[in-house]
């Protein structure tokens, strides 16, 4: 691969100021499906704020070098401990945005994970990746569906397929009921007019095409309307997640395998029992259960039990280099962000990807060699207890 020199771009030098060109940037109904959660959004916002309560104590006097940031999962070295999550509906955000991310990932050698509700095809970022992309599977209500998918995501060279657990039913979010952005969704009067007001978006959205599930094509009947399509998607997956629909799948698929979306030790023992290679502690962005834990808690007490029998990641409420610090000094072995590199993406367009990769790894080495921690595997010894 040829050298490649990252960009930065010093008007946005912080996630906050990529949430605020966002907003500014795409359609409200757009940033309030990235931005919001569930209910009263008591648990996106505790997310945030728990993991942000954990406090890392440095040593000054000690002898020091350097910070190395590379870190191996599943036989992979990545540059960083960090990568991208998977988000539906990318491109309604910011067109193209799923291979804007991916091929900031690529770049930086980071793993993007495609979802399967999202708006470029597994082929298509496999080829953006080189075969690097891992892939989240929603689980089909039919078998052939499911195992087609999986041949796909083989056939792409997906090093990882991650499973996901906590969608079981649709989230209760008043903001997207508000703003049609329920299945199937409308384009209200107020919606087109929020598009008039964004016209760097609108004009994006016509150059790249409506979004469509182009992960989900293959298996649509052409010609939908929006009450059909909303049928298609209630019919298609059957939500709820199980043993044995992880047990049949731990068959199928011969790479690693990842479940998405644990939250307790009790679905970490039967993650194990049923011999997944790692889990990444979620509770989807706050976006499903207001009233259960936020991410950093349980993670810390996973962390610290299962740690040596899988690899333990974790994603929802990470935002910042410090709060990577602070999810790897939890115990976590790598970290996941979503939102904050789809404010990259509707605030930058195309170098969006790579202005947040490059922002993300600059602030988590400057805490590194803030503390004098040489290895990211060293930072749960600079945890203050």
């Amino acid at each position: 691969m040829a050298r490649y020199t990252p960009k930065f771009n010093p008007r946005y030098p912080s996630i906050e100021d990529l949430r605020e060109g966002a907003r500014k940037r795409i359609p409200r109904f757009a940033f309030e499906y990235l931005d919001s959660g569930c209910n009263e959004e008591v648990n996106l916002r505790k997310n945030t704020r728990e993991i942000r309560e954990v406090e890392l104590l440095p040593r000054y006097l000690d002898a020091y070098k350097e910070a190395n940031m590379t870190t191996k999962i599943f036989g992979q070295e990545y540059d960083a401990p960090f990568g991208i999550s998977p988000i539906g509906l990318q491109g309604l955000m910011w067109p193209n945005s799923p291979e804007i991310l991916a091929k900031a990932a690529f770049q930086h050698n980071i793993p993007f994970i495609l979802s399967t509700v999202t708006t470029s095809s597994i082929e298509r970022i496999s080829e953006i990746t080189e075969g690097k992309a891992w892939f989240q599977l929603y689980h089909p209500t039919e078998k052939s569906v499911r195992d087609d998918l999986i041949q796909r995501a083989e056939a792409a060279g997906c090093p990882v397929l991650v499973l996901l657990c906590d969608t079981p039913v649709f989230g209760f979010r008043a903001k997207e009921i508000k703003n049609g952005l329920s299945m199937p969704p409308k384009m209200n009067i107020a919606n087109i007019l929020q598009v008039l007001g964004k016209p760097k978006w609108a004009f994006e959205t016509l150059k790249h095409g409506q979004p469509n599930f182009e992960v989900l094509r293959p298996y649509m009947p052409k010609g939908l309307n929006l009450k059909q399509l909303g049928l298609f998607m209630d019919q298609t997956f059957s939500k709820r997640m199980d043993m044995d629909k992880i047990a049949q799948i731990r068959d199928l698929w011969k790479g690693k395998l990842v479940l998405k979306g644990v939250a307790t030790e009790a679905d970490t023992e039967k993650a194990i029992s049923l011999g997944l290679d790692g889990i990444i502690v979620s509770n989807h962005g706050g976006r499903q259960l207001d009233a259960g834990e936020s991410t950093i808690k349980p993670l810390t007490r996973i962390a610290a039990k299962y740690g040596d029998q899988l690899t333990v990641m974790m994603d929802s409420g990470v935002r910042s280099g410090p709060d990577i610090a602070r999810t790897l000094a939890s115990g976590a072995q790598f970290a996941f962000l979503g939102r904050s590199f789809m404010y990259g993406a509707a605030a930058l367009g195309k170098s969006g990807g790579d202005h947040t990769a490059m922002l993300l790894k600059t602030q988590l080495k400057q805490v590194m060699e803030q503390i004098g921690c040489p290895d990211v595997s060293q930072l749960p010894n600079f945890k203050n207890l």
